[in-house]
This record gives C-alpha cells, structure tokens and sequence, in this order.
C-alpha cells in the first residue's frame, strides 16, 4: 500500500490566484520517438487487450512493431490496481485532497492514493497549459518530470472547472484519448478555420493543431464506446465558428453516462471488491469470540 500522506496545512509556496482560461486547449504529450515501440511493448504486457489483436503472436504479415506504437490502446486492464500521487512543488494539503477527490471522480478499479515519495503520477501547477501523458506511458517518464500538468490551480478555481479540468486531464492518465479525435467529429471541422482559431486563441502553430485537433485516431487503436460522444468530459468544445455546419461540438463539463459506462466496460467497477458467499479467508485468521467481545467494549 501507498505512504499516506500527514494531514499538514501546508503553505501554498507558488502564487497563482488567476483563473483558467474558459479553455487551456489540453494536449497529450508524445514521447520520444526512440520510446514509442517501448511504450507500445509495454502498455501490451501490462493489458494485453490493448494491442490491436486479441491473440497472443501478431499474425502473419500484421504490423511491425514500429506500427503497433500508433496501434496500441494504453488501458491499464482489468486488474484492480492503485496508482500514487505526488506533487512536484509544495502544495497546500486541501488543495492536494481536492484534486484526488476529482480524480477519484471516475470511480473504477483504479485508485488514485496521495504518497510521501514519488508517485506513479506527478502533477504539476508550474508548467504551461493542462496536459497529461496517456495512460500507461506514465511509467515511462523520467520521476523527476511530471506525468500531469494543471497549470494555476489553486483553492479559488470553481468546482465546475475543477469538475472539467482535473477530471479530463485524469482520463488521459487512465488512458482514454480525446473524444474530439474521432473521424465523425473532425469530419465536421472546416480546416482552414479550424488552424486560424488556435493559431489566434492559443498561438498554437499550424502543425500543432493538425496534430492535437485535425488528426483523427487511427480506427485499430480505439477501444470506445460505439457512439461518438460530444458530450464526453474528453471532447474538446469546439465553437460553430470553425464547423461546416456552423453548429458547435459541445464538450463535457464532467464524466458523462457514456464516459462512465465504457470507463466500467473496460475497468472493474468500484475501488474494491464486493463480498459474497464464497469470500472467505483462512482460519488462522479467524476472531475468536473473546477478541470479538473485547473490540465491542473498547
């Protein structure tokens, strides 16, 4: 288990009163190229359902490994797991209880717990912009660079952006990509638009947003759900104003009901196993009568 971390009140060392803007444009770092087969290599070992095909050798005249990095979903799998969390500038222990409590938010068989150390998954309040690395990629950061970014959070920021923010940024962590990626959404982008507006918004470049915004994921290495979601807490609001058909793609706010229901198709659902008449435990560690009778009384 985890290091649970002190209730201290830790001061606030890092001033940054102002709010988010209405939207940071979060992007999913990439690693570098010399780690993407590693990556692939590893998020398949670790669920080996995220690799494209279900049996356990790539068939004849399947990819390379070289393809299987674009390929590969970055799931964490179906064992009921918890991953540490740490923070890389001193923060506040309210402000720390808070933002766990939105990543828990997703409420699955992955826990996220607070550690002494350094944790699997290290957030930052100093970098620029909101981002998170994609699911299992986390192990692959060096552990004294962050795996998460939620540039000026602090106690003041609303629980709506709270809700929209920490909790997106966390289905990265876990490894769902942004919904807005889905061929089906950016087939309703208009290009030309679409660059213009983060070149002036963001100052994002034209290669940026090709890539963050205009490239859709490749169809093999989406494990989703069945209907495109506008409204998933992982989906960009993009405006009317760089649609074909000048209607906006909404965006979530938070965790969706179709978020939630692929988040437990792929996930087990709950932090812990429920108990039923086949739980059981050796009898060596059986409460005797008298202990029992004694824990009632203390």
């Amino acid at each position: 288990m985890p290091d649970v971390e002190p209730e201290t009140d830790e001061p606030d060392d890092i001033e940054m009163t102002t709010a988010p803007a209405e939207d940071a444009g979060c992007f999913v770092p990439t690693l570098p190229t010399r780690l993407l087969d590693e990556a692939a290599q590893l998020a398949a070992r670790i669920n080996p359902v995220n690799a494209p095909y279900t049996q356990n050798a790539i068939p004849e005249g399947g990819p390379m490994i070289s393809e299987l990095a674009v390929l590969v979903s970055k799931y964490w799998g179906r064992r009921r797991r918890t991953l540490t969390v740490s923070f890389t500038e001193t923060t506040a222990n309210d402000l720390k209880q808070r933002i766990l409590g939105h990543m828990n938010a997703w409420n699955i068989g992955v826990r996220f717990a607070l550690t002494n150390g350094v944790g699997q998954v290290r957030i930052s309040r100093a970098g620029q912009g909101y981002w998170s690395y994609l699911g299992t990629d986390v192990l692959l950061i060096p552990q004294n660079r962050p795996t998460m970014n939620l540039q000026g959070f602090t106690m003041s920021i609303s629980e709506a952006e709270f809700r929209r923010v920490v909790r997106h940024e966390t289905g990265h962590t876990l490894g769902f990509p942004h919904e807005h990626l889905r061929r089906a959404l950016i087939d309703r982008l208009d290009v030309a638009k679409t660059i213009a507006y983060f070149r002036d918004t963001y100052g994002w470049s034209e290669a940026q947003t090709r890539s963050n915004v205009l490239t859709p994921l490749e169809e093999r290495s989406i494990m989703a759900s069945a209907v495109t979601d506008q409204d998933s807490v992982m989906c960009y609001h993009l405006p009317g104003r760089i649609t074909k058909n000048g209607q906006p793609i909404r965006g979530g706010p938070d965790i969706s009901a179709i978020d939630r229901a692929f988040a437990r198709r792929i996930y087990p659902t709950g932090f812990w196993p429920f108990f039923d008449e086949t739980t059981t435990w050796d009898e060596s560690e059986d409460v005797s009568l008298e202990d029992a009778l004694a824990l009632a009384q203390a």
